[in-house]
C-alpha cells in the first residue's frame, strides 16, 4: 500500500493553498457570502482531477497506438445534490479529439480502458457518482499555406 500526504494551509477568509508529493502549491477557494473567489473551489478541483486523470490515460493510450492527435480536450460537467453536503450525483465527460485519420474505435477503446481500468479518480468516484461520457472526433484540416 502506498501512503500519500498533503499539506493544506489557510491563507485568509476561505482561501487555502495546498501541496502534496509534487511539491507544487495549488490555490483553493470557496465563495461563501460575497460570491468572490481567488481560485478553484474544492468541488471544481474534483472535476478537474477527474479530467486530468482520464485525459492522461487517453493521451498515453492514443500515443502508444501512434494516433496523431493535434488537439485534445474534455468538458466535464457535474450535477450536485440540492441539500448539504451537495455531493456530485452525476458527472458527464465529453472528450474532443482532433487529428488526421483518428479512428472512432481507437478513441472509444482508449476512453473505455481509462474509465474501467486505469483512472484512479473515476474508480473512486464511480462508487457514489453516476459517471457518463461521450466523445467527438474532429478531422484535422491542414493549414492553408
Amino acid at each position: 500500500m502506498q501512503t500519500r500526504e498533503a499539506t493544506v494551509r489557510h491563507v485568509q477568509h476561505l482561501t487555502f493553498i495546498g501541496k502534496a508529493g509534487s511539491n507544487h502549491w495549488t490555490a483553493i477557494d470557496s465563495s461563501y457570502k460575497d460570491n468572490t473567489s481567488a481560485a478553484s473551489s474544492p468541488m471544481e478541483l474534483i472535476l478537474i482531477a477527474l479530467g486530468a486523470c482520464t485525459g492522461s490515460d487517453v493521451a498515453i493510450i492514443l500515443e502508444k497506438k501512434r494516433i496523431p492527435v493535434s488537439k485534445f480536450e474534455m468538458k466535464i460537467s457535474g450535477e450536485r445534490a440540492a441539500k448539504d453536503p451537495k455531493v456530485y450525483t452525476a458527472i458527464h465527460i465529453n472528450y474532443t479529439v482532433e487529428g488526421k485519420g483518428v479512428r472512432e474505435r481507437d478513441v472509444a477503446r482508449a476512453i473505455e480502458l481509462s474509465m474501467t481500468k486505469y483512472c484512479s479518480v473515476s474508480a473512486m468516484l464511480k462508487e457514489s457518482v453516476d459517471i457518463t461520457y461521450s466523445y467527438t472526433i474532429i478531422e484535422a484540416v491542414p493549414a492553408a499555406g
